[in-house]
């Protein structure tokens, strides 16, 4: 496993940059790459670049079929610096949030995370799937249900939308999340789905059927904007009918703005 060394930067639109010592190498999502210095060779691989070393071709047909199975990419992409002097590449959020340190030695060698938390890590990291166990989390948990599990002793860098709650559960202690706000936990948190409870609420409280029940011990990591609820609101606000939405106008585009401008135009047709 790697040890590289990090530095986190900006605020809003984070990116992470990379220093790599004379033969380390850092592993990518496909297309997080910001930039990297000119003694770094890239090399696009099949599968999740963990364990390229051994397996053969079906250890790697096998790691790239997880990552299929979570919706990423059948690719990563392996940065190493072949220069005798450190060298540095860095890593862009796809999306406004927060990057997060992983450090898998002290948690334990396993991380589950959000099947697009996803950012880097250093090579030796694997990438997996976690389905959660329970047949109701299968049927109902939505974003909740196939997660990526990080495996390995080095650095794995997560990125989560909005700003980050870390939470330390005790022993039987139990919070409900939104299925979309989960991006990380530790293996010894139990998940599972849990249904709102009421009727009404479920049909008009704006936050779905079912929410995510977590019980301690363990550590939960949950982000205040979820990409699947950025991504409704931008294509509720924009035009659905190849028109212009004028924002701030009670006239422009609305049923109002309709309505007034058709009756002034069929009022010039009867002059």
């Amino acid at each position: 496993m790697d040890a590289i060394d990090y530095e986190i930067k900006g605020a809003e639109m984070q990116f992470v940059e990379i220093e790599l010592d004379p033969g380390e190498a850092a592993v990518g999502e496909a297309g997080s790459m910001m930039f990297m210095e000119a003694g770094i060779a890239m090399d696009t691989v099949f599968g999740d670049g963990g364990k390229q070393a051994s397996g053969g071709f079906m250890g790697k047909l096998l790691g790239a079929g997880k990552r299929l199975i979570t919706g990423e990419s059948l690719f990563t992409t392996v940065y190493t610096n072949q220069t005798g002097g450190k060298q540095r590449v860095a890593f862009a959020a796809p999306y406004p949030g927060k990057i997060l340190p992983m450090d898998l030695r002290q948690l334990g060698g396993t991380l589950i995370c959000q099947k697009d938390a996803f950012l880097c890590a250093a090579r030796g990291v694997s990438l997996g799937i976690h389905f959660q166990q329970k047949l109701s989390v299968g049927f109902f948990g939505g974003e909740g249900f196939i997660m990526q599990r990080l495996e390995g002793d080095g650095m794995a860098f997560v990125h989560a939308g909005g700003s980050i709650l870390r939470r330390e559960l005790r022993a039987g202690e139990t919070l409900l999340i939104d299925t979309g706000c989960i991006v990380a936990l530790t293996p010894s948190v139990n998940f599972e789905i849990q249904y709102v409870g009421k009727i009404k609420t479920a049909l008009f409280g704006g936050e779905g059927l079912f929410f995510a029940k977590v019980t301690g011990p363990g550590t939960v990591w949950m982000q205040s904007l979820p990409f699947s609820r950025l991504a409704s609101r931008i294509f509720a606000a924009a035009p659905q009918n190849g028109g212009s939405r004028e924002e701030g106008s009670v006239l422009g585009g609305g049923l109002l703005g309709g309505s007034l401008l058709g009756g002034m135009l069929g009022g010039g047709d009867d002059d």
